[in-house]
Formats: structure tokens, C-alpha cells, sequence
């Protein structure tokens, strides 16, 4: 089935600190494009809605415009500008770089169904609460 939508009229807005992203969702394509201002950052904005300490989505984008610096958990480091293509796996920081406002496409499909929702607060903490009870009852088992 053939289908074409626009991101004129986006299927999905979501509203964050900072930047605010669209989305269209079509069979096999959920396509994001992200908006970031000057001075955002990921773990000042979007840490508390997504209550991890790094992003954990996976991201396959287009740099449109703009610059962003990422910072993978193990050190690595690369700055992002237009024209760039690239993959980004889970676990990372990120900063608009400089004065430009940060404009990405997002085809990985994760950016567009779960980033920055407020539900992502609350599945993080059902899993830790979840992780603490499984650690309490293994511990109580050591015990007898």
C-alpha cells in the first residue's frame, strides 16, 4: 500500500524543555524531526521525562541544521553538523553546540515512538522498583 504523508501536518507533536519534535508514523517508517534550541541538553531536559541517566534511544538521523555534540557512555565523542548521517545506539548524552538552533531527521523509528514521553518516566520506574524487589527477595534467600 503506498503512503505519503507530510510532516507539515504531523501525526504527533511532543513538547519538551528546550526543542520539540514532530512525527508521522506509516507502514514500516516511524520518521521523527527533532528541534533543539541553543543551550539545550539532554540531560538537563530530557533526563527527568525519560528517567534514565543517558538517552537509551537508538537513533539513525540527518543533520539538517545546526550542531550536536553526543558523548557515548564509555567516553566516546563526535560533533554532528549538517549533511551528516549517522547511527547513534543507546547510552548517551547529547548538547546543542554553539548559537544555531539543532534540526535532525530521525528514521530509527525509536526517537518517534518513545522519545520524550512522559510514560518513559514511569516504565523506568516500574523497572527499578521491579530490579529493587528481585534484589530484596534474592538477598532474603542468601539469608536462610
Amino acid at each position: 500500500m503506498l503512503e505519503v504523508k507530510t510532516i507539515d501536518k504531523p501525526d504527533e507533536r511532543r513538547d519538551f524543555p528546550g526543542g520539540h519534535l514532530d512525527t508521522v508514523h506509516l507502514t514500516g517508517l516511524d520518521f521523527a524531526v527533532g528541534v533543539f534550541e541553543p543551550g539545550w541538553r539532554w540531560k538537563e531536559s530530557l533526563r527527568p521525562i525519560a528517567g534514565t541517566h543517558l538517552c537509551e534511544v537508538h537513533h539513525t538521523g540527518f543533520v539538517v541544521q545546526g550542531r550536536m555534540r553526543l558523548r557515548m557512555e564509555d567516553g566516546a565523542e563526535a560533533e554532528l553538523g549538517p549533511g551528516d548521517v549517522f547511527v547513534c545506539p543507546p547510552g548517551h548524552d547529547a548538547w546543542v553546540v554553539g548559537d544555531e538552533q539543532f534540526v535532525v531527521y530521525d528514521f530509527a523509528g525509536g526517537m518517534a515512538e518513545t522519545y520524550a514521553r512522559a510514560e518513559q518516566a514511569e516504565q523506568a520506574e516500574q523497572a527499578e522498583q521491579a530490579e529493587q524487589a528481585e534484589q530484596a527477595e534474592q538477598a532474603e534467600r542468601a539469608e536462610d
